[in-house]
């Protein structure tokens, strides 16, 4: 188990490196292909450099928290992304608002809570899991536990880049739009970012005990579970979005002073749109997991190019004729076929025995 976490602090470091020095040497270039306009590309590039700097601390934090849920313990994890989305919160509005540091703060802002909690859950694993302290004979030896991890890694990261593609392409149709737009969408989208955190952790939390359960064979529970889960998730999405569209206004002036008519019809649009459908999102989030703990990689892989396509297809084909308004139903559409692929999966998976791992 220890040559294990060597490995992956290893191929983090090394992946981090690269990574960093090869973004940092785009940085300007990708703000070209973004279509950012002029007025804030100088910000923009403020606000990119400093969050490639801090890819250290985000890869840090996924790879404790990841090793915590690997040990069983799925609480710590899901108590630390709460701490640093709440942390990130606080931090964008003082770096912001009193300490007028602008769109640099907002990134300095989500590295620091990343790093705060990436350091919290390492005194966590120090302290609950002595056996785990590495040490120097760890790292020899390494190369078919490095290959190993690469082969079980690159599937899963492949998966996260193409939901990252999706979301870049919709970024780049707003940026064309001007600086209004991006304005309007990058505050409504920080509100948006609470409901899919506190969807993730769910999906934190239901992937230990299905797989467990799984392991076990004992379907039942794993019903159980997934429907507990689902109520939950669900009543969250409900009170989120009754909360975002009542207080869409004092959302967005926390994190832009003055904001104009322009800027509130652009959030407003993407508020009012998008967060009536968070249920789906809560439906992806409990199915895609479930499935994907009961060791089917491909039906959630089929899932995320399913995003991938429809969240193309509105940005790039109906944004012709809707404009902004295509941006604002992309994420719907993508979790709406999405989900009408992984629902039947789940539900024929859950006819057939469940054979003991």
């Amino acid at each position: 188990m220890r040559k294990s976490i060597a490995v992956s602090t290893l191929l983090s470091i090394a992946f981090t490196v690269v990574l960093t020095l090869v973004c940092c040497l785009l940085s300007r270039q990708i703000l070209v292909w973004m279509q950012i306009p002029d007025d804030i590309a100088e910000e923009a590039n403020a606000y990119m450099f400093v969050v490639l700097l801090g890819t250290g601390a985000t890869v840090f934090y996924n790879m404790i928290s990841n090793m915590l849920r690997a040990l069983g313990d799925s609480k710590t994890p899901l108590y630390f992304l709460v701490f640093s989305s709440v942390l990130n919160i606080i931090l964008d509005i003082v770096f912001i608002v009193p300490m007028h540091m602008g769109v640099a703060g907002a990134a300095w802002a989500t590295i620091l809570s990343q790093f705060l909690s990436a350091v919290f859950s390492t005194v966590v694993r120090l302290r609950n899991f002595p056996i785990l302290h590495l040490r120097r004979e760890d790292f020899h030896d390494l190369k078919g536990a490095a290959v190993l991890h690469l082969k079980t890694g690159f599937p899963m990261g492949f998966q996260m880049s193409v939901m990252c593609i999706g979301q870049l392409a919709m970024q780049a149709v707003v940026n064309s739009l001007g600086t209004a737009a991006v304005a309007g969408y990058t505050a409504a989208s920080k509100a948006d970012q609470l409901s899919v955190l506190v969807n993730n952790a769910m999906m934190t939390a239901i992937s230990n005990y299905v797989a467990q359960n799984f392991g076990a064979g004992k379907k039942d529970r794993i019903r159980l579970g997934v429907r507990a889960s689902l109520i939950q998730t669900e009543a969250f999405n409900i009170l989120m979005c009754i909360g975002i569209l009542l207080l869409r206004h004092p959302i967005v002036e926390l994190f832009l002073s003055n904001p104009t008519a322009e800027i509130y019809h652009y959030s407003d649009a993407f508020l009012t749109i998008e967060a009536p459908f968070y249920f789906l999102l809560g439906l992806l989030a409990v199915y895609r997991t479930s499935i994907q703990s009961m060791q089917n990689g491909r039906a959630p892989f089929a899932a995320c190019m399913i995003e991938l396509v429809m969240r193309l297809a509105a940005t790039v084909w109906l944004s012709r004729f809707l404009g902004y308004t295509a941006v604002c139903i992309a994420s719907p559409l993508a979790w709406f076929g999405a989900v009408a692929l992984l629902i039947p999966v789940y539900y024929r998976m859950m006819m057939k025995p469940v054979k003991t791992v």
